[in-house]
């Protein structure tokens, strides 16, 4: 997810000036990001530059995954986590360390609780423009059409409903991030994984806040059990499902709880075919679909997008869902 050996050590050393356990890290590992050290417990290390409101659920997702395969306890090293995440993990009994030698780390005999160091400096990430509203759009119908051939610029700024000067823009910028190449002749993306967990962060905490439309709650138990029954493929005209539902119709593996829609169309058609009625805290959260592409049939949005609003929920019974879908997906 995010690799700097000098972050784990300024972090170990940090936590060493606080507790009386010798700390070691351990870095000359084949693979993974090496080994933390407290007394005689050895801690699988898993970084993340910082872990924030906007992608907790994402990190703690990951988190839940390396902890489900690893031999040894998992231990989290960010350079920042925020009250909220950092209370998450607690109550998932999820160990982490920051920068700023804030840490909960509980296996077995050891025990360490550490709150009210000063963080460091959060960092600005996600600030340039490819990762800014235009840019979460343009970035979105660059990956969901990657395997098909090379957009022009024209029909990616047709795609994503943004100025072809935004996508001049936004497609400079990822050559100089490294995460395109570009010839004469054709233009791949690079470290698309990377691109990939950065662009699930940006859009849930720049885009999908503004281009949430209403939250609605089915009229009754029956309406809730026939949501299915009343989608069909001529329904991807008025409406797309996302999150838990378009998972369970993709995959059947997910009951949903929550009901993730995206559509432009008004919303009393959307209430009257799905037999809707608004509810501040309802569990159908209607969102603009905020891509063209000619109104395409079918029942759910992308897989990447599904994988985005899965991961961002934080739970856990939508993990491997969530991945399952993006590996097969996109």
């Amino acid at each position: 997810m995010y690799r700097n050996t000098d972050l784990v050590y300024d972090a170990v050393t940090k936590l060493d000036e606080l507790i009386s356990v010798p700390i070691e890290f351990h870095s000359q590992r084949s693979n993974g990001d090496g080994i933390i050290e407290i007394g005689n417990k050895q801690f699988i290390v898993m970084q993340a530059s910082e872990v924030r409101n906007s992608n907790k659920g994402f990190v703690i997702s990951k988190l839940g995954l390396k902890t489900g395969i690893s031999k040894r306890p998992v231990l989290l090293v960010a350079k920042y986590i925020s009250k909220d995440a950092a209370l998450d993990m607690r109550g998932k009994g999820m160990n982490y360390i920051d920068a700023a030698g804030n840490a909960y780390i509980s296996y077995e005999t050891l025990y360490i609780y550490i709150e009210g160091q000063t963080p460091v400096q959060r960092e600005k990430v996600n600030q340039s423009r490819a990762f800014q509203e235009a840019g979460v759009k343009i970035l979105f119908a660059m990956l969901v059409n990657d395997n098909q051939k090379a957009m022009s610029y024209r029909e990616i700024a047709e795609f994503a409903a943004v100025s072809v000067g935004s996508v001049s823009n936004v497609i400079g910028e990822l050559e100089e991030m490294n995460f395109l190449l570009k010839t004469e002749t054709k233009r791949k993306i690079k470290n698309k994984q990377e691109l990939i967990e950065r662009w699930v962060v940006a859009y849930n905490e720049v885009l999908r806040p503004r281009i949430v439309r209403k939250k609605m709650d089915f009229i009754n138990e029956q309406a809730a059990k026939k949501w299915e029954v009343e989608t069909n493929d001529d329904s991807g005209e008025m409406f797309q499902w996302g999150g838990e539902p378009a998972a369970a119709i993709r995959q059947g593996k997910l009951r949903p709880e929550i009901f993730t829609i995206y559509s432009n169309a008004e919303l009393r058609e959307l209430a009257s075919s799905l037999k809707l009625v608004p509810k501040e805290n309802g569990k159908v959260e209607i969102l603009d679909k905020f891509w063209n592409d000619g109104n395409t049939l079918g029942q759910t949005v992308p897989p990447l997008l599904i994988y985005a609003d899965l991961m961002n929920s934080g739970y856990g019974r939508n993990i491997e869902v969530a991945e399952s879908i993006l590996e097969n997906g996109v």
